[in-house]
């Protein structure tokens, strides 16, 4: 199934010079991941306090566009300094799992968005991708499969927050969105499982 995450050779390319002025100043992978953690709870901390103020949303995308980017350097600067770890693997699986609980749970504080919507989308998330980590444990590779992986979920939630921003009222669009987006992080799980197993 079609995933943003298809897009990442492509992204990883523009993505060269940034790497470059990574292993010039000395930067380590494990640096840039929990840094990237830090800024979404920083992320996700404003949009709570701002109660999902337009400003706030606007630099939403643009932030989730840098962290796109930041989580894809980590592991390129790890691959090109044979800096790989097992401490660098728990981090990169555990940080993204909190950088994205603290973004998702952020939009309780919007007035109309759906609380057990937002509550279910963040469980499931978090199942998604254990789904994908459990396949190395049954001797599969890491499973990224579609349709909403972290990616997908990073684009929905950038486009709720353009749509917020410019002044459109929380209602049954986004109701629809948000229970479609859980649908298909279900599928998600699903497909994951299928592949890992057809896998070994």
């Amino acid at each position: 199934m079609i995933s943003i995450y298809e897009l990442k050779p492509g992204f990883q390319r523009l993505l060269q010079p940034l790497l470059q002025l990574f292993i010039r100043y000395g930067i380590s992978p494990n640096q840039i991941t929990i840094a990237t953690m830090l800024l979404s709870i920083l992320m996700g901390t404003l949009i709570f306090i701002f109660q999902g103020s337009a400003l706030v949303l606007f630099f939403l995308p643009i932030f989730l566009l840098i962290r796109m980017g930041l989580n894809a350097l980590d592991g390129m600067l790890a691959k090109k300094m044979n800096l790989q770890s097992k401490l660098g693997e728990y981090l990169n699986e555990l940080c993204d799992v909190v950088s994205d609980t603290c973004i998702f749970l952020s939009f309780l504080a919007i007035e109309g968005v759906s609380p057990f919507a937002i509550i279910m989308i963040t469980v499931f998330s978090v199942i998604s991708e254990m789904s994908g980590v459990i396949a190395v444990q049954i001797g599969a590779s890491r499973r990224f499969d579609g349709p909403m992986g972290k990616s997908d979920r990073a684009f929905v939630f950038g486009a709720i927050a353009i749509c917020l921003a410019c002044g459109l009222e929380p209602g049954l669009w986004l109701s629809i969105i948000l229970w479609l987006c859980l649908f298909l992080i279900a599928i998600t799980i699903v497909n994951r499982m299928i592949k890992a197993l057809k896998e070994v």
